[in-house]
């Protein structure tokens, strides 16, 4: 099937700079003509001013992101044909960065990162959560979804099941309204995966987002390298994953905290099913207000991990998150103790990695404490990072050392 109509979609004069150096998007406010009849979805010819051809895309009036551009080639077919091919591209991509193991829990399908926008699948040992996000890949998922089980098969990993997790408020923006449930038929939502040697429970019904954090997995290692025999003080903990990396590592006593019920309950679950109950322990509460507590009762830690959700999604409230980042990390860097570790995080695209650091230099200078750089990380490779797009770069991780002013 061809899903290309004739619509021309052109731009306004000197617009799609961006989108010539490798963009993946076209604005509402860079066009200035459509000549064709189309309806929302519908993948459209995106010329520049002066008729160049530039690709093609899904576009979608409701959206400001107006088009969503699948592919370069103003000649390309946008068919069956077409998706298998970057799907498979997708996959193949993945067995060449990651090790058979890492395979087990990876992020497959990664929006425009893949050349797939407005899309994430997820896989989860025998399990496949898809997240949708943009009106025009919605008539791609299907065969996205059957295309993948089809190489995960040929390569031996059994799929017993898929779930969607399109339930993100953002789809409404797209005009669409927030999904959750089964695709094909159902079955019991839970799985267990093992990643850096830890095992979790998943619950991709109810779970955060798919139902866990990829994303991390390379950074939880690089924790692993440093806590032995340390105290460890895991913030914003979710599902105890860097509390049970630390743990399983060496760690002699560790705390998760986090202000979910649900999340403790599964993090205390991973925690027995790790065999780790006795020195990773997880209590529910708001970190904000949990920390200036600790550091009152002369609590210090070896090792404080900050993991926040992220305090911006959008580009106008950046000033306001920086206050939060710097506030959260005065904080964690007050229970280090002389000479530990702190690691500490942003998963927002908008706080770039030169206005994070710049956010954690001041929190230093509030709380008089030296800090260095141990280890800097970003997302897993199973997440790649799309130069020329933003939005594919949002997780900024390090590590420091932090010393008292001397």
């Amino acid at each position: 099937m061809d899903y290309t109509c004739n619509t021309i979609v052109t731009l306004k004069k000197g617009e799609g700079r961006t989108l010539k150096a490798g963009g993946a998007w076209v604005y509402d406010n860079e066009i200035e003509t459509i000549t064709g009849r189309f309806k929302n979805g519908s993948v459209v010819n995106v010329h520049d001013n002066s008729g160049y051809g530039l690709g093609k895309g899904f576009i979608n009036q409701n959206s400001t992101i107006r088009i969503r551009m699948l592919t370069r080639d103003p000649a390309q077919e946008i068919d069956d044909a077409f998706i298998r091919m970057r799907v498979k591209n997708a996959w193949e991509y993945r067995k060449e960065v990651l090790s058979k193991d890492d395979l087990d829990a990876c992020r497959l399908i990664f929006g425009e990162a893949d050349w797939l926008p407005g899309i994430v699948v997820d896989k989860y040992r025998d399990l496949l959560v898809v997240e949708s996000l943009a009106l025009g890949i919605e008539a791609f998922k299907p065969l996205i979804v059957d295309t993948l089980k089809e190489l995960l098969k040929a390569d031996g990993f059994e799929i017993r099941g898929v779930y969607e997790r399109s339930d993100a408020p953002v789809r409404k923006k797209e005009g669409l309204q927030p999904f959750k449930g089964f695709i094909g038929e159902s079955f019991e939502p839970k799985t267990e995966i093992c990643e850096n040697g830890v095992k979790y429970e998943v619950d991709v019904e109810n779970g955060q987002k798919t139902g866990f954090f990829l994303d991390q997995k390379f950074n939880r290692q690089a924790v692993q390298r440093i806590v032995m025999d340390k105290t460890v003080l895991d913030c914003f903990t979710h599902m105890g994953t860097f509390a049970l990396n630390a743990g399983f590592a060496g760690a002699r006593e560790v705390l998760g905290l986090d202000i979910s019920e649900y999340a403790i309950a599964q993090a205390e679950r991973n925690a027995e099913l790790n065999g780790l109950s006795d020195r990773v322990k997880f209590r529910a509460a708001n970190v904000l207000d949990e920390l200036p507590k600790l550091c009152e009762e002369g609590i210090r830690y070896d090792f404080v991990i900050l993991d926040p959700p992220a305090f911006t999604k959008s580009k106008d409230a950046t000033k306001k998150a920086m206050k939060g980042y710097r506030e959260i990390n005065m904080k964690g860097m007050k229970l280090v103790r002389d000479g530990g570790f702190l690691a500490t995080c942003s998963c927002s695209h908008f706080m770039t990695e030169e206005l994070f650091k710049d956010v954690i230099g001041q929190a230093a200078k509030s709380v008089h404490k030296r800090i260095r750089q141990v280890y800097f990380g970003t997302q897993a490779p199973d997440h790649p990072i799309l130069w020329a797009a933003d939005e594919s770069y949002y997780l900024k991780f390090l590590i420091f050392q932090v010393c008292d002013e001397k």
